[in-house]
């Protein structure tokens, strides 16, 4: 049968297949390293470093306390000095090489600068007869680096456990039918059309179409909904959710990299791998530091020497330079916070495929939703009829239908628990409706030139049915709680002007898009932005890809779908358009954050360098190497406490 009702869909859903992204190279200051290294060296660095404290200048200056000089010491001090450099200190002269070998120094060159200039000048101190060295300096730097990479890698690889926990939800093997038997495979002998037996409990290993049996599946792990789905011949299934009480057979139509599993796993990896811009620009800061560390140390170096002081004296400034600019602080500051964040957001249901992405939500001050499958459920249902008689004859007609609109009025009848009368002398009319008799009497459903569905009884029309599509109950909350919040909401929809007009009044969107084409959607989104406005587009579909990459922030409705793997920036789990609030208030919560670690990352600098390098020696104002490195060091914690807190916060 074939309506010509009030609703037209244009959602369409895009073949699976396998999705690629690629990042620009970068280097990894901790490739090669792992996250217990930096904590065994720290503890070997602090043990090392407290016999060394008593012989330093901080020691006898602030705590008034001094080491037993015996003969040798000094030897003792060098060597205690040398394990520190050559053994905690190897994994940062190790990058330092790596970086400067991909033409990329930054952070690592300049913590091994800062180590090796301390501790050349000890060991030139210590071989001369010199009464001071910087081997207290030397230890505190490199036992904080290390706690501080330590601290950072834990973060992200806590960050990054979301991704060990999905690959726990699926099976070793699976049940596959042969003929009349079953044989039980590893996972990776799994192939595209292979039939599995599910049974009552097990974890579902691949996905695919249920092509036998019936049960209610747990999917919320996945998908965030609680209520299980009831699943029978013809649904799809996802590798991972949970069975119910029921058996099925399931056809698999997706392996490997090619699942919604992998596919969510990829999102997670991505966005842990990705930059924002406060990232890219932190990195930035860091090589340009290292240009100042370099040359700036060696102004002050040349300085003090034209000035008249000795040799080991104009080291020490130097090396007081070298170790205050040091910007451990400043590449913990961003990548920590990040990490906290993305995995915040994984746990509320959204996906951070692009960290650029989440930083710039912030900026957002109107949401542009795609109408079908996002504010509705993309699926028929009836609004409204005259009478249950009206209904349950129009269902009796309809159970020989396969039309959408057909369904949707008999599954309502059904719900009301109507009897439907014996159906005879089915007809379909084209392009306008069908007919039957309905226990002896002639009924006839579908339109008359209106918008409504007709439903005549011997020829007299006795009842309307209005049909829609089914606005999603947490649409309206999500559209009010936006334009609480001060964001615009707008609608855009490829159905008619009536039908765009009634969802949007009953969802309170003020501004509207309809009849619009797939292919014209993303010039709604130009002309939104034209008008300087800085616009999310929301949507679910192949037909809104085009929108959603023109968009200022391509959020998808559905993880699962291909499309949002190739044209937004953030996903929603749960199907769920109340979540898009979470994303505005994460944005705004994480760029605070990396704002103020930039803040004191970089403006302790701005105060200590000058101090560092004795331009108010004059005034008696001369910073130490010592209080140089506790003030790097208490920067470094100040950022990394600060990040953390980020986990308190509430989105």
């Amino acid at each position: 049968m074939e309506h010509q009702h009030k609703h037209q869909c244009t959602h369409e859903h895009p073949s699976a297949h396998e999705h690629h992204h690629e990042h620009a190279e970068s280097h990894d200051k901790h490739a090669g390293h792992h996250t217990a290294d930096f904590l065994k060296k720290f503890w070997i660095s602090l043990i090392i470093t407290l016999p060394i404290f008593f012989y330093s200048e901080m020691a006898k200056e602030v705590f008034n306390v001094r080491g037993p000089e015996f003969f040798g010491w000094q030897y003792v001090l060098l060597l205690l000095g040398s394990v520190m450099y050559f053994y905690c200190g190897w994994v940062f002269l190790q990058s330092a090489y790596a970086e400067l070998k991909a033409r990329l120094p930054g952070m690592m060159t300049l913590i091994a600068i800062a180590v090796t200039a301390a501790y050349g000048y000890s060991v030139f101190s210590i071989l001369s007869g010199g009464m001071h060295d910087l081997m207290f300096e030397l230890a505190s730097l490199i036992a904080i680096m290390l706690l501080g990479h330590w601290i950072e890698m834990k973060s992200v690889m806590g960050a990054q456990g979301a991704l060990k926990e999905l690959s726990k939800l699926l099976p070793d093997t699976a049940e596959v039918v042969r003929g009349n038997l079953t044989e039980t495979l590893p996972l990776t002998d799994l192939r595209v059309g292979d039939i599995v037996l599910i049974k009552p409990g097990s974890k579902i290993p691949a996905d695919g179409r249920v092509i036998e049996g019936q049960s209610n599946v747990n999917e919320s792990i996945l998908t965030g909904e609680s209520k299980p789905v009831q699943k029978h011949a013809g649904n799809e299934v996802i590798a991972g959710s949970i069975n119910g009480e029921g058996s099925l057979k399931v056809e698999v139509s997706t392996i490997g990299e090619k699942t919604f599993l992998a596919g969510v796993m990829r999102l997670v990896a991505d966005a842990q791998s990705s930059k924002s811009r406060l990232q890219m620009l932190s990195d930035r800061a860091a090589f340009y530091l290292t240009i100042v560390a370099i040359v700036g140390g060696g102004i002050t170096f040349v300085a003090w020497l034209l000035a008249g002081a000795g040799t080991l004296t104009a080291m020490e400034r130097m090396v007081a330079v070298l170790v205050i600019t040091c910007p451990h602080a400043l590449g913990l500051a961003v990548p920590l916070v990040a990490a906290i964040s993305t995995t915040m957001a994984a746990r509320n249901g959204l996906l951070i495929r692009e960290r650029v992405a989440l930083e710039g939500a912030r900026k957002i001050d109107t949401v542009l939703f795609d109408k079908t499958g996002t504010l509705t459920k993309g699926e028929f249902g009836v609004v409204s009829v005259t009478s249950d008689e009206v209904l349950a004859l129009a269902a009796a007609v309809e159970t020989h239908s396969e039309h959408p609109i057909g369904k949707a009025i008999l599954k309502e009848a059904q719900k009301r628990r109507l009897k439907i009368g014996e159906v005879r002398d089915f007809n379909t009319i084209a392009g306008t409706g069908a007919e039957a008799k309905v226990d002896g009497v002639s009924v006839f459903v579908g339109h008359r030139g209106g918008k409504d569905i007709v439903v005549e009884k011997s020829g007299v029309q006795i009842g309307t049915i209005v049909i829609a599509d089914i606005v999603r109950p947490e649409a309206k909350e999500a559209v009010a709680k936006l334009k609480q919040a001060g964001i615009a909401v707008a609608m855009i929809t490829g159905d008619s002007e009536e039908v765009a007009k009634e969802v949007a009044k009953e969802l309170g969107i003020e501004e509207y898009f309809a009849r619009v084409r797939p292919a014209e959607k993303s010039e709604k989104v130009k002309l939104l932005q034209s008008k300087g406005r800085i616009v999310a587009m929301v949507g679910d579909g192949v037909n809104d890809a085009p929108a959603l990459a023109q968009a200022n922030l391509g959020i998808a409705i559905g993880a699962g779908t291909n499309v949002a793997i190739e044209s937004a920036g953030i996903i929603l789990v749960k199907n769920d358009p109340r979540d898009i609030l979470k994303i505005f208030n994460l944005s705004r919560l994480t760029y605070n954050k990396m704002i103020q670690n930039l803040f004191w990352a970089t403006g302790y600098n701005v105060v200590a360098i000058p101090l560092a390098a004795g331009v108010l020696a004059s005034k008696g104002i001369i910073l130490q190497p010592w209080l140089a490195a506790v003030f790097m060091s208490a920067s470094t914690v100040i950022v990394a406490i600060n990040a953390v807190l980020l986990k308190n916060k509430h989105i």
